[in-house]
């Protein structure tokens, strides 16, 4: 990232710019904010939140565009989220709780949820004496039974599993998991047996996280195809919702998404329905809206690398880690550019041998106190945070110094425990 300030024109401001690269974002702001929250630091951008919100809207103009909360749950981000006028799908009790608090009405809000615990059920059941308008998607005859003895006799749409993936890995390839959905082929099926006491309003399925190049977009257009056989089969539906999945490059080489042609495929795949097109983009929205700043506290040459150790881990951004996934690392060092170019190992704190950014990647040679920004990192970066050893979660800030969230302390990670020796099996208590 270069110290220049390049956020672009006023098409931009509405949304026309397709992906902002790390190194538009301005070095010297991030350096301030790190200055003044300290590392590792999430760095947030609601405006471009709003940008690719304007897009998608945009893009699918007759559509119902349903934002994956999942992606990223910040106050902030779903204000800005229900502002641009996309509703929120949200995949737990706590995410629809969010969206609520964030000023979500019952309309625009649907319950996504896979095998729901019965807790999250009596939640949403009870918060649906508020909002009757709220949808909640099931995925198993057996989450009727369940909703039919709580009472629940509202807004339902019908999970398909529609034996077709796609996506970046597949660990995310939802399409054809048999965790997901009903088999497509049991689905009218299963919908007419809802309309005996639910109002049955859609359909739904999901191909996968992560779409991008022409591979995953016929398998995105083989499984919309499907989906517009089964609504033409059912009949009387208000929306067939295709999911989300659309992917962001996360390489500096890979080109952007070309939205308009996956909408178009997506409107041609389904075909002639009765019934509105929804999509449910998550990743989309917020990918490149945030990165993580981390502080070089240690630089070391190894058997066959440079390695720099920085203050973040895989506790504060877990996808390289958990899914081999790539993301953009570039140095905030004032004087980057007069460095000289080595291929640099970026690795955490954490005591596991996957804690690493990058491996070999080209980088101005590290210096300890040098700050690192990791890009694309709005999405999945903070919501799979953990406190895994023991390691507070970091703060999350827009560009001009606004906490989203706070930094946790050591003191948050015991303050749902109970204090040593309560109750006479800590150090000093009775055994």
């Amino acid at each position: 990232a270069d110290g220049s300030e390049r956020r672009g024109d006023a098409a931009d401001r509405d949304g026309g710019r397709a992906v902002r690269r790390l190194d538009e974002w301005d070095a010297a702001t991030l350096r301030d904010r790190a200055a003044d929250h300290g590392t590792p630091l999430y760095v947030t951008d609601p405006e471009r939140v709003r940008e690719n919100c304007a897009r998608l809207r945009a893009a699918f103009p007759d559509a119902d565009v349903r934002y994956a909360v999942k992606a990223n749950t910040a106050r902030a981000v779903l204000g800005t989220v229900r502002e641009a006028g996309l509703d929120a799908e949200c995949a737990s009790a706590g995410e629809l709780r969010r969206a609520l608090d964030a000023g979500f009405s019952g309309e625009r809000l649907h319950y996504t949820a896979v095998n729901p615990p019965a807790r999250d059920l009596d939640s949403v059941v009870s918060w649906w004496g508020d909002h009757p308008a709220l949808t909640v998607t099931v995925g198993a005859r057996d989450t009727l039974d369940r909703l039919r003895e709580r009472g629940y006799d509202g807004r339902v749409c019908v999970r398909v599993n529609p034996g077709v993936g796609a996506g970046h890995h597949e660990k995310v390839r939802t399409g054809a998991a048999a965790k997901f959905g009903v088999p497509i082929e049991r689905a009218a099926e299963l919908v007419a047996d809802a309309r005996e006491g639910f109002d049955v309003v859609g359909v739904h399925a999901h191909a996968g996280s992560g779409i991008h190049g022409e591979a995953d977009l016929q398998a995105h257009r083989e499984f919309v195809a499907r989906m517009g056989e089964l609504a033409r089969d059912v009949g009387e539906l208000e929306y067939v919702d295709v999911g989300g999945g659309f992917g962001v490059p996360y390489r500096e080489t890979d080109d952007p998404l070309d939205l308009e042609a996956v909408a178009a495929a997506t409107r041609d795949a389904l075909g002639d329905v009765d019934a509105r097109l929804a999509v449910e983009p998550g990743r989309y929205v917020v990918a490149d809206a945030g990165v993580l700043v981390t502080r070089v506290n240690t630089v070391k040459e190894a058997r066959e690398s440079l390695v720099a150790g920085v203050d973040a881990g895989m506790t504060d951004l877990l996808r390289p880690a958990m899914y081999g996934a790539y993301h953009p690392v570039g140095s905030l060092a004032p004087d980057a550019d007069a460095r000289e170019e080595l291929p640099v190992t970026v690795a955490g704190p954490v005591c596991e041998s996957g804690d690493t950014f990058c491996e070999d990647r080209p980088l101005p040679s590290p210096e300890r106190g040098d700050l690192l920004a990791v890009g694309n990192a709005g999405a999945y970066g903070y919501e799979m945070a953990s406190t895994y050893n023991s390691r507070p979660r970091p703060a999350d800030v827009t560009p001009d110094g606004t906490v989203l969230r706070e930094r946790e302390a050591l003191a948050d990670l015991t303050r749902l425990e109970p204090a040593a020796g309560a109750d006479g099996d800590g150090p000093g208590g009775e055994r």
